[in-house]
């Protein structure tokens, strides 16, 4: 399969509504959503806790139904989980199957395909090499620290060759250094391997670094209110980047609105 959609838009959202429950307890999370997704690039989803991020993330993925609209990724619709996109979450502990060797775990999905143990292996290890984790294949998850363990989620996904990669707060419970480099691996992850990035986080800083473009969320049922191109250039370094005036104007824009939206949500 090959790592590039051949469509500019790579996956979409159209007319999309997620609701919860019956009757009297019905809660509208997400109406009528309108959302495209460009090949690519890194698109991060931010907005007021409890706005639907994780539930737009789950619906895009195919992980869950919307009650109306329609998903599609490069022309055709989503209407379960399909190959072409990969989940990594904020749990990696539990993404992880403890008894199996890191490679084994890297290489697992891959079993469901039908491809020969061998190249299963194979794949692993060159996931593994671009991670940064060539020499830790042989090791469990448990002698592996929390950043290290997010990273083989990572390769999980690279090994896959999906070319779309769903993001939920994946970084938000790693120290400081290790959620920069996590950072740094992902932009290397959109550069070499072509891959298109969907990232949840509630971290302004990490949005406007990581990102091509920012969608705000907010309201109660969600919509977008602002769709944010971030002309930062795709060379960035966690020191320049962080200090670009540009950067500066981009996290104020962004936790403006975000402020606000929690403001109306709490009204």
């Amino acid at each position: 399969m090959s790592r590039e959609l051949t469509h500019e838009i790579a996956l979409s959202a159209s007319h999309v509504s997620k609701t919860f429950g019956e009757g009297d307890d019905l809660v509208t999370v997400i109406e009528d959503l309108h959302l495209e997704i460009r090949t690519g690039e890194i698109t991060c989803l931010v907005g007021p806790s409890g706005v639907g991020k994780t539930t737009l993330l789950r619906v895009l993925s195919g992980l869950t139904a919307p009650t109306s609209g329609e998903v599609s990724l490069a022309g055709s619709p989503v209407t379960g989980p399909v190959e072409q996109i990969a989940v990594v979450f904020q749990d990696y502990r539990g993404s992880l199957l403890p008894w199996m060797r890191i490679a084994q775990n890297v290489a697992f999905p891959l079993e469901g395909r039908g491809v020969p143990k061998a190249e299963r292996l194979r794949s692993a290890e060159k996931a593994l090499d671009v991670v940064g984790l060539g020499d830790s294949g042989d090791r469990y998850p448990w002698q592996l620290s929390g950043g290290m363990q997010q990273r083989v989620a990572i390769a999980r996904a690279l090994a896959y060759e999906a070319p779309m990669l769903l993001m939920d707060e994946p970084f938000g419970s790693l120290d400081a250094q290790t959620r920069f480099d996590l950072e740094d691996l992902v932009l290397r992850l959109r550069d070499e391997v072509g891959m298109s990035v969907v990232l949840v986080t509630h971290d302004i800083d990490e949005a406007v670094y990581l990102g091509d473009r920012i969608v705000v969320l907010g309201g109660r049922p969600s919509r977008i209110v602002d769709d944010v191109d971030v002309a930062l250039g795709r060379k960035r370094t966690q020191l320049t980047t962080r200090a670009d005036p540009e950067y500066v104007r981009l996290r104020t824009h962004v936790l403006e609105l975000i402020q606000r939206h929690a403001l109306v949500q709490s009204a």
